[in-house]
């Protein structure tokens, strides 16, 4: 009997899942993994750690070795670019990057996981020595000799997101003068709503950080031996020895056009149950369009944690005509820390509901860790929810958390509450455990949902 042909592309997140969760429910099956780059699987949200010395190794940072799923009988190729796709024979077309030979392969099963690209700035310049961008390995291990180079003393960060404050800290640790450049009006502003990257912003001043918004960058000025000197924006010039360049992600699809129905920025469309326009061809990952339960629609959702929900999902359906059930979706759900705080957030805020076009009100309540008994110097911090929901329903469609002791693990406690989809009357009356030594007696979630009602201060 022959082996059902399943080809993956991309080893990131969505390929490792894929093989772990194929390999496990199937046998008699023929699984191959391509992969463009030469190092397979190197998680670019491990990079802070690398940089600040906090791992291993660098060729530690990474999802999987081949060696290890090739064990369970999957076939794993590096500098292997999937090049095309035709579905009426049902065969990829792959290239060895390193000798340009192309081969084509049959399929019965494809699933893509093409990932997405970082943003390089369209501006003069940006070409010049020393204008790097902040993903993957090779870029790592560049930025990592820079952070260490006593010569290089002024780094300027362009993006204000995850990636770039990552890079802020990681260079201000490594006694650099960094400057942090962004466009829109605030760090981390598509990610918490103002009360809460105040806090943040502020943190950065006082670790020394140069905080640049609302500009425009003109172009990166260069020496006489194509060195980066400077940063130019419409609105002053900043020196530079470095620059990270993490200015948002775009989709790895442009090999796709004609063949898979994207959207008009490049994102991959799919149908309920993962499946793309092609039969036979499901797509996940960072480079698909995400169904997002407290939004109730398709958006880039580009998160580990979702892709890998995605893989699981494909593989248990992978042979049914039909499939029994719809992906149920992702809440989308992160966290970061940033020097001295730690903020989780899940599901919407107010930027994110204004791009999909959902109502929302959002609450805003801050409180301490413990009971006021206990001084602030004996760890009763400052501690701050947000939650956003629906005006009319009261559902649960969003929040965050933030304190400078780890209180990250209550976002999770909001996803499942947004999976869920309670409403702020459940979260009010939610029953958590109460312990001075950790909390309040009633939980910081419970406080903010009674804030949010209107409920007078406990």
């Amino acid at each position: 009997m022959s082996k059902t042909k399943i080809i993956i592309v991309g080893a990131s997140h969505g390929g490792h899942q894929s093989i772990l969760e194929l390999t496990r429910q199937y046998q008699n099956i023929d699984i191959k993994l391509f992969e463009a780059g030469d190092f397979i699987s190197f998680m670019s949200c491990g990079m802070e750690l690398y940089l600040e010395n906090s791992v291993t190794d660098v060729n530690d940072v990474r999802n999987f070795r081949p060696e290890d799923v090739e064990k369970l009988g999957a076939e794993i190729y590096n500098n292997h670019e999937v090049t095309a796709i035709n579905s009426e024979n049902k065969t990829v077309t792959v290239k060895d990057v390193k000798t340009g030979h192309e081969k084509k392969y049959n399929y019965d099963k494809l699933i893509l996981s093409s990932g997405v690209t970082p943003n390089q700035l369209p501006v003069p310049g940006n070409d010049l020595e020393n204008v790097y961008l902040m993903r993957g390995k090779d870029w790592a291990t560049k930025i990592k000799a820079k952070l260490e180079d006593p010569t290089v003393k002024n780094i300027t960060v362009v993006g204000a997101g995850y990636i770039g404050v990552e890079a802020v800290e990681a260079s201000v640790k490594a006694g650099k003068h960094v400057t942090l450049i962004d466009m829109i009006d605030r760090p981390l502003g598509n990610y918490l709503d103002k009360d809460m990257t105040q806090l943040i912003n502020q943190e950065l001043l006082n670790k020394g950080v140069t905080v640049v918004t609302n500009v425009q960058i003109t172009r990166y000025e260069g020496d006489e031996n194509n060195q980066v000197v400077a940063v130019q924006t419409n609105e002053g010039e900043y020196p530079s020895d470095l620059v990270i360049q993490a200015a948002g992600i775009q989709p790895n699809t442009d090999w796709l056009k004609g063949t898979i129905d994207l959207d008009e920025k490049g994102w991959i469309k799919t149908d309920e149950y993962l499946r793309t326009n092609l039969p036979d061809v499901y797509a996940v990952g960072d480079a698909v369009l995400a169904y997002s339960i407290p939004a109730q629609t398709k958006m880039p959702i580009a998160l580990a944690s979702v892709v890998r929900r995605e893989a699981r999902y494909i593989a248990a359906h992978l042979f049914e005509k039909t499939p029994a059930v719809p992906f149920s979706g992702v809440v989308g759900s992160s966290a970061l820390s940033v020097f001295d705080y730690h903020f989780a957030t899940a599901g919407l805020n107010t930027t994110i509901a204004k791009k999909v076009g959902v109502t929302i009100k959002t609450a805003f309540y801050q409180d301490t860790l413990r009971p006021d008994y206990v001084p602030n110097q004996m760890g009763n911090p400052n501690v701050y929810a947000s939650l956003a929901y629906d005006p009319q329903t009261h559902r649960v469609l969003g929040g965050a958390v933030l304190s400078t002791h780890d209180i990250t693990a209550q976002g999770n406690v909001l996803s499942l509450a947004i999976q869920q989809k309670l409403s702020l009357e459940d979260l009010a009356q939610a029953d958590f455990f109460f312990q001075p030594g950790f909390d309040r007696q009633w939980s910081l979630l419970n406080l903010a949902a009674q804030h949010a009602l209107g409920e007078p201060r406990f």
